[in-house]
């Protein structure tokens, strides 16, 4: 069984793939200040909770964008499962040309998802993902990751606005029954879901016309499902797709 860890700024997914399958997904909190020790009893607590042994784990994989918890990660798996974990970063195999100006500046996890959407639509993609940030990541037709957009995330904006503006209250991400909000809850879910649909269509239909292609397009993250159901441009939401494309990477990695 493979353990593939995906760190996050907010959260972490631990997902347990079996003959490329995803078997159970786990998350917890992005938190700093735990030791491997303590991940690794938090982890093999929740595999008990769904009856898997640690012994079961035979390789891991890790992609993290918080640099605090890389080596925090790394020291856990070895602790707890007695694997040395493949780390996505410069020397790994992904089977994807990194065409950004740095390729070192690109988020492990937009690499991730990059191939994991590219083996989706079987050519050129763009990835949503709805996560801290909202990222657009762009992969042509011949498998070259060009680079994307970086936005401020659903979750980042609402709390700037909640916390700004002493006369707006917190509200849940729901969908309204009209754009037109009649009242300030109306109002702000009006302005967050559907301005971020209207969002994601809009530099969809732009990044399509810099690709020159007609690019399939995949989303997935936190609130993939919420605004994805809103926009004209995402085709389908997957929220295990980080995990199936560190399986990708993983089995590209195999001696």
């Amino acid at each position: 069984m493979l353990l593939a860890v995906d760190v996050g700024n907010t959260n972490i997914s631990f997902g347990l793939l079996s003959s490329g399958k995803l078997v159970h997904h786990l998350r917890s909190e992005s938190a700093r200040q735990r030791t491997s020790d303590e991940y690794a009893i938090l982890v093999r607590q929740m595999m008990t909770l769904y009856g898997v042994e640690a012994s079961a784990i035979k390789s891991a994989i890790i992609a993290s964008v918080v640099p605090a918890l890389t080596d925090t990660m790394v020291a856990f798996v070895r602790r707890a499962f007695s694997v040395e974990p493949l780390v996505v970063g410069p020397g790994i195999k992904t089977g994807m040309p990194i065409l950004y100006e740095d390729p070192r500046e690109v988020g492990a996890d937009r690499i991730v998802n990059a191939v994991a959407g590219y083996d989706w639509a079987a050519g050129s993609v763009i990835v949503v993902d709805f996560g801290t940030a909202t990222t657009f990541d762009c992969v042509s037709k011949k498998g070259e990751y060009l680079g994307g957009v970086i936005t401020p995330g659903v979750q980042i904006s609402a709390d700037a606005l909640f916390a700004r503006a002493a006369r707006l209250h917190r509200v849940d991400f729901a969908v309204p029954a009209k754009a037109i909000g009649r009242n300030s809850t109306q109002s702000m879910q009006s302005g967050i879901v559907f301005g971020y649909a209207a969002m994601v269509d809009g530099l969809c239909s732009r990044l399509k016309k810099e690709l020159g292609e007609d690019a399939r397009v995949i989303a997935t993250g936190g609130l993939a499902t919420l605004i994805g159901k809103q926009t004209t441009s995402i085709e389908t939401v997957d929220s295990d797709l980080t995990l199936t494309g560190l399986h990708l990477i993983h089995q590209r990695n195999l001696p």
